[in-house]
């Protein structure tokens, strides 16, 4: 309660400091959009010389405050014309500004950001951004866009392999991943296992992916933030696109509610894979389907309404003997507001909702599981100077986590009904981070974040002896679930455990020329995890909150960096190093089960990760040829010690690899303007093989083979890598008319490299000789989509 006391009077002094300072200060604030569609467009330069520069916020808005006088005005956004114009701020201006589409005079084509030197003097860094237009020239598996995958060529994120889903961030687990979509939370970003995202690229107006110095507004996760805006709809005039691809297609509809005012977006995914699939007599199908909608509203300068949704389903059957279900569904409702041309409010109430089905009719029981959560939270921005900006909010998310539901699917299963305890947790955080501007060489970015986790009933929770739950026989050397004592009852709301955390955040940037160095460092705590025994993520895998023997994670992360320019920011390059820590990471003993455990934490163990590496990045950003290199050297490992000195802990309490440990991680992709007609582009991924446990001898018991196995995680998967190509023909590109298409030519994995997924050791039933068994997800795959806008 102090600490809170503390930050309101800080922010009291500030305001009123910061209002008599701005007195002799002239403020430039208001909207910048797209001059067609009247979308806002986010994260623009706006440059008004001298030092005097702001980026628009989320929303597009913009503030100011600068010495009265007038200022010449250079507005910048990728693949926007650039606008000058002069402003007289003797008074105060609000004014909206249109940027016109770069496509129409634009003969070669610019991948930055915007402008460099002006992005090079801010704090912000171990940030992956990509525009949409990059993200389509992208070649992948099956022709379809995908946002997801087209980030994983940036330095310090890799997935687990082909089919599965997910994504790691310096060393990180996927559930250390918090992706926001309209600011809702989206508990699995694959469709079909990780062969697709969820996002429709169509509908995606922005993405940012933070690694590092994360902003104070976000918590809940130690690895990374995803960032993702959906598109507003064209306000102005209606327009339809859409593909169709070999396994999916998609549609986009967006338009004018309120001409100028109102604005909607409907889009839709399919694939139609089971079509082929139920030529053959097993009629297996595996699909999905997806819809994204957004309706907005301005009903004037200071008030605008947003209402967005999305909806996901993903449908695997292996004949009438198995069949499969999952997916998202979010809805999120924001009401941007200003108070004043310096104090701009976002107020969201947003809903998550993630579903997990099986049935299986052989047995004659279906499951199913799921979390959902309602988040409100209220977000604030104060630009009091040009020299100083602060952000503060609050938020409170509600969580319902149901482990699972088993019943008989007829009369005469043997399976017995049963519901595993649902749980019920609440998360409240407030948070402050401000923005200063020290001197036109150097600017700090510090804050901190307040978060509180509470669990609470209605649940029966398990009682152990000595409080362990799991428990270490010294003779058989191995971790077995220990039996209850009793069981305590917690009432409908009364509170089972809760936790609080303060989490500081700070960076620091110092240019000069065009050069900068930047220093960031974040503490983060997460209070919800996954649970998974697999070495990739499954829809399978259970989500619990934090509890008296699931301890929070905790993360500190240290980042240095290095950024330049070359030849008036033709070339750009990014050089960070990090050191990531993380307390409370959980394990999982020999043979542990997680499915409809009711017990969960019999099978648990808290240790420790580590992750440090340095990460390269190198930009060719004008020019027909254009593009990018990454590389990462970096470790990712994880410890569990034991208990006691008596206990040896997981791996006998050494370091060990991480799944997801991938020591060389190179990336090249090259985009080429060939001609009007056509574009060329290509990938080419190396990445050290994942870490795996083999076996590295074995015994003889009653003429069956035993493995032994060596250390975990101590051997590899052989390296992977691959070759993408494709080609993009547009056949009439200076038509004038409304209805525009192009054909996307593209060949994943050109010279057929059959990448390891996984290796299994087996006995062969009629030698009885040991053997491997190497599976591997995709050769060479071949595809054509249709795209076309009208």
């Amino acid at each position: 309660m102090r600490d809170i006391i503390t930050m309101l009077c800080m922010l009291l002094a500030l305001f009123y400091i910061n209002s008599v300072a701005g007195q002799e200060k002239r403020t430039f604030s208001g909207t910048l959009k797209d001059s067609q569609s009247k979308e806002t467009l986010l994260f623009a330069t706006i440059d008004l010389g001298n030092g005097y520069a702001v980026n628009t916020n989320e929303y597009g808005f913009f503030s100011i405050s600068v010495p009265p006088g007038s200022y010449p005005v250079t507005v910048s956004y990728v693949g926007y014309q650039t606008l000058h114009f002069e402003v007289n701020l003797n008074r105060d201006v609000v004014q909206t500004i249109e940027l016109a589409r770069a496509e129409e005079v634009l003969q070669e084509v610019v991948i930055q950001n915007h402008r460099l030197a002006t992005q090079l003097k801010r704090p912000e860094m171990s940030i992956a951004k990509m525009d949409a237009a990059t993200i389509k020239k992208t070649p992948v598996v099956f022709g379809e866009v995908d946002v997801l995958k087209a980030i994983l060529q940036l330095p310090g994120i890799t997935n687990s392999g082909e089919g599965s889903s997910g994504f790691h961030v310096r060393g990180g687990s996927v559930d250390q991943n918090l992706v926001l979509l309209d600011e809702a939370t989206l508990y699995n970003s694959s469709h079909l296992f990780g062969f697709f995202s969820v996002l429709n690229n169509d509908a995606v107006k922005d993405i940012k992916l933070y690694k590092g110095a994360i902003p104070a507004r976000f918590g809940g996760r130690v690895s990374s933030v995803m960032d993702i805006y959906q598109k507003e709809g064209n306000a102005e005039s209606f327009h339809l696109n859409g593909g169709i691809g070999v396994i999916s297609s998609r549609l986009l509809a967006e338009g004018p509610i309120v001409r100028g005012k109102s604005s909607f977006l409907l889009g839709g995914r399919a694939s139609y894979a089971h079509l082929f699939m139920n030529m053959s007599d097993t009629k297996n199908s595996a699909y999905f389907y997806d819809l994204n909608t957004k309706v907005s509203h301005r009903f004037n300068e200071a008030n605008t309404l947003y209402a967005s949704g999305y909806f996901g389903r993903d449908y695997f059957a292996i004949g009438d003997d198995f069949k499969n279900t999952y997916g998202n569904a979010l809805l999120n409702l924001r009401w941007n507001h200003l108070f004043s041309d310096r104090l701009f409010s976002n107020l969201s109430v947003n809903y998550s909702d993630y579903y997990y089905g099986l049935e299986i009719p052989m047995a004659a029981f279906a499951w199913q599981s799921g979390i959902s959560n309602l988040n409100v939270k209220y977000d604030f921005k104060y630009y009091a100077t040009e020299q100083f900006k602060f952000n503060f909010g609050i938020n409170k998310i509600n969580y319902r986590f149901d482990p699972g539901e088993i019943k008989p699917t007829t009369e005469d299963s043997g399976v017995n009904y049963k519901q595993l305890q649902k749980k019920n947790a609440t998360e409240v955080a407030a948070y402050f981070d401000t923005e200063q501007k020290l001197t036109n060489r150097l600017q700090l970015h510090y804050g901190f974040r307040l978060s509180y986790f509470q669990r609470f009933g209605k649940q029966t929770v398990n009682t152990y002896q000595d409080n362990l739950a799991v428990l270490y026989d010294a003779v058989y050397d191995i971790y077995y679930k220990a039996t209850p004592i009793g069981t305590k009852i917690y009432g409908r709301h009364e509170k089972i455990i809760d936790f609080f955390n303060w989490e500081p955040r700070a960076a620091l940037s110092y240019t000069w020329g065009e050069q900068a160095v930047k220093l960031g460092y974040n503490r983060m705590a997460q209070y919800v995890h996954l649970l998974s025994n697999t070495l990739t993520p499954t829809p399978l895998d259970i989500w619990t909150p934090s509890d008296r023997f699931i301890k929070p994670q905790l993360a500190d992360q240290f980042t240095l960096g290095y950024y330049t320019t070359l030849k008036e920011e033709r070339y750009s390059v990014e050089v960070e190093a990090y050191f990531k820590q993380v307390k409370n990471r959980m394990n999982y003993i020999d043979g542990a089960d997680l499915i409809a455990n009711e017990a969960i934490e019999q099978v648990l163990l808290n240790g420790e990760e580590r992750a440090y590496g340095v990460e390269f990045l190198g930009r060719k950003n004008t020019g027909k040829l254009t593009g990018w290199l990454s590389y990462t050297l970096s470790k990712a490992e994880q410890r569990t010690p034991g208990r006691t000195p008596l206990e040896p802990g997981i791996n006998n309490g050494k370091w060990y690899n991480a799944n997801h440990d991938r020591t060389h991680n190179l990336a090249v992709t090259a985009n080429y303007e060939l001609s009007r007609r056509w574009s060329l582009g290509s990938n080419f991924t190396f990445q050290t093989g994942r870490a795996t446990t083999q076996p590295n001898g074995y015994y003889e018991y009653l003429g069956i083979n035993v493995p032994s196995y060596e250390a975990r995680n101590a051997a590899r998967l052989p390296h992977y890598h691959r070759l993408d190509l494709a080609a993009t023909y547009t056949p009439k590109p200076d038509s004038k008319k409304r209805f525009t298409s192009e054909w996307v030519f593209s060949i994943y994995n050109v010279y057929n490299q059959m990448n390891a997924n996984s290796i299994n050791f087996r006995q062969n039933a009629d030698t009885g000789v040991n053997e491997s068994i190497q599976l591997s997800i995709f050769g060479m795959v071949p595809s054509v989509t249709y795209n076309f806008k009208f």
